[in-house]
């Protein structure tokens, strides 16, 4: 006997894993994490961890992550302007680092040898936290049980009624569901056609076009270092508040074609109402108060830090070096945006920031102009010079 630590989420994976672990004859501590997936945490996760109790666990230790998730992973991620294949705000990668950070806390706390997750040998959460494992405690092994011992889903549900294990799949409606504050995913059954558009019963945080309001509605953003808050609250709260708000104008809906880790494509769909907002509304923001160098640089560093961490390289030493760039370009990026939400659209109709590099007597064609228009003239001299040495080449005769 073993004692094995397991990230428990009480879906059928996780309670599936937790019973066959169980049978095997090891000992099993559920391991539960709240990142904000709830509006009713205490009640659902007291919920988990009793189901857990009940199917033969050790212990089920249930952890309050909001905040830390909200400081440490997506803050950073929201500097970086962080979205995967430029539509996918990361919610699942950005959780699953933290949540191999708290099963290495928990394997110490209780002495365990082993971590234990849900993923399957073709996910790229796999790779996330075990790569996770590696970097924080290389010592830990780690248990994949649907990648040692593959079950589709048909099987998952047949196998959790003959344990008893109580489950709300059904073979009609077979979503694999993964949420947290920064987003929710939504996998299998008809998801998997391409061809097929998202039935409504897949979606929980956004209103279908009959259900959205006619009339938008603006909702001013302030950041304060590229922290953003509305009327002055900030952190998890804000971001549950944000997707209730932004989520009934149907905003977040992404359906993507999309490159896992492991080399295959996958379709995948996502609701993200506050993520979309705030990325929306921080490159808004940034795009007033950073220089076009550092603004064009940024975003091919951008792209590559939504690549680090869709990729499960958040431990690596390039992903601590875009924060240290990211932090010092935060700092200007102070300031507010209001955003129109209507419709399925989030769109910044207002910017403005005590560090604006926007000057509107440049910018003017009124007649505050204060723009030195004859200064245009040599600069377009010195400017096409190249040009114009090229256009003299290309007069020269290449001999034959």
């Amino acid at each position: 006997m073993s004692r094995i630590v397991l990230a428990y989420s009480g879906g059928l994976d996780t309670s599936i894993l937790l019973k066959r672990l169980i049978l095997e004859g090891h000992e099993v501590v559920a391991m539960t994490a709240d990142l904000g997936e709830s509006d009713h945490p205490q009640i659902e996760l007291e919920a988990v961890r009793a189901k857990a109790l009940a199917l033969g666990a050790l212990d089920a230790v249930l952890i309050d992550a909001r905040e830390r998730f909200v400081e440490s992973f997506v803050t950073p991620a929201l500097h970086a302007n962080a979205l995967y294949e430029g539509l996918y705000p990361l919610s699942a990668s950005l959780s699953r680092p933290l949540i191999a950070a708290l099963l290495v806390e928990t394997a110490h706390a209780y002495d365990a040898g082993a971590v234990a997750h849900g993923c399957t040998g073709k996910g790229n959460d796999q790779v996330r936290i075990e790569l996770g494992v590696r970097a924080l405690a290389p010592h830990l092994t780690v248990r994949a049980p649907l990648r040692e011992q593959p079950m589709s889903r048909t099987d998952a549900i047949a196998f959790a009624r003959e344990q008893n294990v109580p489950i709300t799949h059904t073979l009609e409606k077979p979503y694999s569901i993964d949420a947290n504050l920064w987003g929710r995913s939504i996998e299998a059954g008809i998801l998997e056609d391409p061809w097929s558009a998202p039935p409504e019963d897949a979606f929980a945080w956004t209103a279908a076009p009959a259900d959205r309001p006619s009339a938008a509605e603006d909702v001013v953003i302030a950041f304060d270092a590229g922290k953003p808050s509305i009327d002055g609250t900030g952190g998890a709260g804000m971001i549950a508040a944000l997707n209730r708000i932004a989520g009934a104008h149907g905003v977040g809906r992404i359906d993507l074609i999309e490159d896992r880790v492991i080399g295959i494509k996958s379709r995948e769909v996502y609701e993200a109402p506050a993520a979309t907002v705030l990325v929306a509304a921080h490159k808004a923001l940034e795009r007033l108060a950073l220089s076009r160098d550092e603004l064009r640089f940024k975003a091919s560093a951008d792209q590559r830090y939504a690549e680090l961490a869709y990729d499960g390289l958040w431990y690596s030493p390039l992903r601590d070096a875009l924060d240290a760039f990211n932090a010092v370009t935060a700092q200007r990026v102070t300031g507010e945006v209001r955003m129109r939400l209507h419709h399925a659209t989030a769109v910044a109709t207002g910017v403005r920031s005590p560090f604006a590099l926007y000057d509107e007597g440049l910018a003017t064609y009124g007649k505050a102009d204060a723009f030195d228009h004859a200064a245009a003239d040599g600069f377009i001299r010195c400017y096409g010079l190249p040009l114009d040495r090229l256009a003299a080449l290309r007069s020269v005769a290449v001999p034959s």
